[in-house]
């Protein structure tokens, strides 16, 4: 690594000393950059060709530099002889314009170690890419080393050649003298030129139809560099001292045999005994077969003899050689057509542009890159030749590398992409770039496809002209997939649907909507359902191709893997927009059953994803319902509690409770099994969920049931007792109790009533309105509850104050009826009303406590009326006892305790007038023996 470092270093330092030691105080240099050496040419391959650049203009040349170093060996007269051989030769150059001539840009400067002219960029002289390097750096480069002549190449050269001479010979009325592979240039784009004017002779009666030309006489001793190259030099140089046209037409003859032979000249002359040789080489030449061209094509073959021949007169002239049928060749025709494309009116060039992509394919591509692709960039200049040159200039793309495009042809391209003027030729060029728009899009930076390439698709969506509409939106899904996404959503898109509302063309309408939905893959989910799909429903026109183009985009994006629709958007708009579209008039039956198919297609998804979806839910609720059941199964402490209530209330009641909660159970389930059947047949869904809750209950049985702690009832005593005393003691705290007298309305009945608190606690639901219990005095006796809520509180006993924590107080309402009784008499309207006091209900709290003996009702079945009646009746001298209070006390114990309806033993005829406050117990008593007989 080290060592080719090395030698890159070395070789790059020697270059570097060349250029500097060639150049270095040459006037040339002041004007323009010298570069690397590149080739070599001239007489003897003297000249050094190197690179080079105008400093003012940055134009490329090419910088022919002769070192004197290389006359150092030759005496000062002899450096002063090819030095002025050497001038004149530039200067003749310089002073000939031709297009077969190599074009000097400079003239000749010379210094004291060089001289040097600038000439139009060069690749090599002919004999370097024949194999002579002499004179060339070292390594070779591999660009000349490497370099193959193709066959139109050496036609077309050699035809410019020709023409080259014809224009000397003819115009100029010169000889060149010089004709060799080393005086022929090829320049940059490959054409060849002539050089090397050192020993031109110019005719003595130019303005005759014969010119004379004078000829010196061969001398050895000059130095080479003072004598042309005997190689390629007529024998009549040499022979007779005398030269013509026909002489540079001998030298064409050796350079095309050299051409075909790998450089090697068809004769080798020795230059010590140049009389001797080419005498022996005129007899050769008299004898000159057609084995000796083998290597030269057939169809020149003979050309190539006559030029060879030894009369000069017997030898084509030049004119007659450019019109030889081996240049009639189409790529030759070709190149030379372009060559003279400048004479060339509009006319002439468009119908050559037609024409000329048919022959594209048939030349190397180095010909058209070097030699036709900047003939038709230059035509760029001329707007009404862009539209013929423009294709050809796109073909030629195709077949360059993206780096060559970028280098050779995007440039150029620019100011094509923005022309706007003439109408007509601008519209033509925007459908030619519509039609390679994938080679834009693939060859051009990002950058000069955002700032030219997009701009231009842009205003093609925009132009008047509904035949680019319509192409340009049948090409843009072919290139989409190229387009950068920001661009497409925020500018291409929005051209779209602009083009296709706004049109008045049907067609346009139609393949703005097919273009949607062939880039609806290229687009983002989210940006499809909320653009797209909403600028459906604002095209105005209902007719069936663009109806089947709206059913086509919904389709697209339905089943599209990466886009689909929700089933939101399913249900609110889009399912709500196709319906009515599907029944319009325009459309035919095969039409309207693409649409229904459609329709069918999303409402079974939309039915099964909601399906889905609540199905999912009902077992996530079914899932916490088995959770929270099975959180009841393990009781907490709160319902342990509650349990111990319902174990007191169980003991309280005995039983009566065990009574109505048996038949509140088989009479729930009836109503239940009724209310089913009221239901009717059951739909799909509730059968399912039937049958999913049947499972659930079916796991819940196969766990470990849990085992309820038992109690024992207790057996009632059977034994009567005497309740009166123990009635007594419990409400003697009520003798202090004063009842305020309610207003008696016109119909002589209670407006209101006072509310009384009562702490209840049930453990069972008790159905008041269908339950009768026989009271042990009359079979339709029962007592009738007004309107209260008794809340399950596990915290609370059974009978407790209204002022017990926890307990719920419980609200006696007015009765639709309340009996009259007529014992008892009415004040005086005038008489004042004490005012009423909450009653004190705490006597009753141990009423039925559990130190006192249960009554059963087969008990208070068994007794009489009187004598049941009696165990609450006070005894006479007891304190004073307000009837009303009594009255209410019991009422309260027969509604709390048995839960039944109003006893309709009070029957409002049997008594007049409700009763005021009563203070006197023992007329209470009398009134109780009285009522109850």
């Amino acid at each position: 690594m080290e060592s080719m470092l090395n030698k890159l270093k070395n070789t790059v330092t020697k270059v570097t000393a060349d250029v500097t030691s060639a150049v270095m105080g040459n006037p040339v240099t002041r004007e323009f950059d010298v570069g690397r050496h590149i080739a070599s040419g001239g007489n003897g391959l003297a000249w050094k060709i190197f690179n080079g650049t105008k400093k003012s203009t940055k134009q490329e040349v090419a910088v022919f530099v002769f070192d004197k170093k290389l006359i150092d060996k030759y005496q000062k007269f002899e450096k002063d002889q090819i030095i002025d051989s050497l001038k004149r030769g530039v200067q003749q150059l310089t002073r000939l314009r031709h297009p077969r001539l190599l074009t000097v840009q400079h003239p000749l400067e010379e210094s004291r170690d060089c001289l040097a002219f600038c000439t139009e960029p060069v690749f090599a002289s002919l004999a370097n890419v024949l194999g002579n390097w002499e004179n060339l750096p070292s390594p070779v480069s591999p660009d000349i080393k490497d370099y193959k002549l193709y066959d139109v190449e050496t036609k077309y050269g050699l035809l410019q050649v020709s023409e080259g001479l014809s224009f000397l010979h003819s115009s100029v009325k010169m000889v060149h003298g010089n004709i060799t592979s080393e005086n022929i240039i090829l320049n940059k784009s490959g054409a060849w030129k002539i050089m090397g004017f050192d020993f031109c002779v110019s005719s003595t009666n130019p303005s005759e139809q014969e010119p004379k030309f004078p000829c010196k006489e061969w001398d050895p001793n000059l130095p080479s560099l003072c004598l042309p190259n005997p190689e390629y030099l007529a024998p009549e140089y040499i022979l007779s001292v005398s030269c013509e046209t026909a002489s540079d037409m001998y030298s064409l003859g050796t350079v095309i045999y050299a051409v075909f032979n790998k450089g090697k000249p068809i004769f080798e002359v020795n230059k010590q005994d140049i009389y001797k040789s080419f005498s022996r080489q005129l007899d050769q030449l008299s004898r000159l077969g057609s084995s000796s061209l083998t290597n030269i094509p057939e169809e020149v073959r003979e050309h190539v003899k006559l030029l060879l021949n030894v009369t000069p007169t017997v030898r084509p002239d030049a004119d007659q050689m450019t019109k030889i049928p081996f240049f009639d060749d189409v790529g030759a025709v070709t190149l030379q057509y372009f060559d003279t494309l400048f004479q060339r009116d509009n006319l002439q060039k468009s119908q050559f542009f037609k024409g000329l992509p048919k022959v594209l394919p048939k030349l190397p591509k180095r010909v058209i890159v070097q030699r036709i692709l900047p003939c038709l960039t230059s035509e760029f200049v001329n707007p009404d030749m862009v539209p013929f040159v423009l294709p050809n200039v796109l073909l030629i793309a195709e077949e360059c590398t993206k780096e060559e495009y970028i280098k050779l042809i995007l440039p150029d391209l620019g100011p094509v992409f923005k022309q706007q003027e003439p109408i007509q030729a601008s519209n033509m060029i925007l459908l030619i770039f519509l039609q390679k728009m994938d080679l834009l899009l693939t060859k051009t930076p990002p950058d000069e496809i955002k700032n030219s390439v997009l701009p231009m698709i842009y205003r093609a969506l925009e132009a008047p002209s509904i035949q680019i509409q319509e192409l340009c939106l049948n090409i843009i899904p072919t290139f989409a997939n190229l387009i950068d996404y920001p661009s497409m959503k925020n500018a291409l898109i929005p051209r779209i649907k602009n083009a296709c509302l706004q049109t008045s063309s049907l067609a346009v309408r139609v393949n703005s909507l097919v273009c949607l939905g062939k880039i609806l893959e290229y687009l983002d989910k989210w940006f499809v359902l909320d653009d797209i799909l909403p600028f459906l429903q604002q095209i105005p026109s209902k007719e069936p191709a663009v109806l089947m183009g709206i059913l086509g985009i919904y389709k697209c994006t339905f089943a599209h893997k990466k886009l689909g629709i929700t089933k939101e958007q399913l249900a609110g708009k889009v399912l709500p927009h196709l319906i009515p579209l599907s029944i319009e008039n325009n459309l035919n039956l095969n039409q309207f059953n693409s649409f229904i198919s459609v329709i069918k297609e999303m409402l079974n998804r939309l039915e099964c994803e909601h399906k889905t979806k609540l199905e999912q839910l009902h077992i996530m609720q079914e899932q916490q319902k088995s959770l929270d059941i099975g959180n009841q199964m393990n009781p907490s402490e709160e319902t342990k509690v509650t349990n111990a209530g319902s174990q007191q209330i169980d003991k309280v009641f005995n039983n009566i409770g065990a009574d109505f909660l048996t038949r509140n159970e088989s009479e729930s389930k009836e109503d239940g099994l009724q209310n089913k059947h009221k239901r009717g047949s059951l739909t799909l869904e509730e059968k399912q969920k039937l049958a999913k809750e049947q499972e659930q209950a079916q796991k819940l049985k196969n766990q470990q049931p849990l085992k309820p702690q038992v109690h024992t009832p207790v057996a009632p005593v059977k034994q009567t007792k005497d309740l009166t005393d123990t009635l007594m003691d419990n409400m003697s705290s009520l003798t202090s109790l004063s009842v305020g007298t309610p207003k008696i309305s016109a119909s002589s009945t209670f407006t209101s009533v006072p509310p009384m608190g009562l702490g209840m606690v049930f453990s069972t639901p008790i159905d008041n309105t269908k339950r009768n219990v026989t009271n042990g005095l009359n079979a339709n006796m029962g007592f009738q509850t007004s309107g209260f809520s008794m809340p399950v509180n596990p915290n609370q006993n059974f009978f407790s104050s209204p002022s017990t924590p926890g307990a719920t107080t419980m609200t006696l309402g007015t009765p639709s009826t309340l009996p009259n009784f007529n014992a008892v008499s009415v004040p005086p309207a005038g008489t004042k009303q004490t005012q009423q006091r909450p009653t004190d209900m705490s006597a009753l709290n141990n009423l039925f406590g559990p130190q006192k003996p249960k009554v059963s009702m087969n008990q208070l079945s068994q007794q009489k009326p009187g004598q049941w009646l009696n165990q609450f009746v006070p005894p006479q001298g007891s304190p004073g006892m307000s009837s009303s209070v009594m009255g209410t006390q019991m009422n309260m114990i027969g509604q709390s305790a048995f839960g039944v309806q109003a006893n309709p033993f009070f029957n409002p005829q049997n008594f007049a007038q409700p009763p005021t406050t009563m203070t006197n117990s023992s007329s209470a008593s009398n009134d109780l023996k009285d009522l109850f007989g």
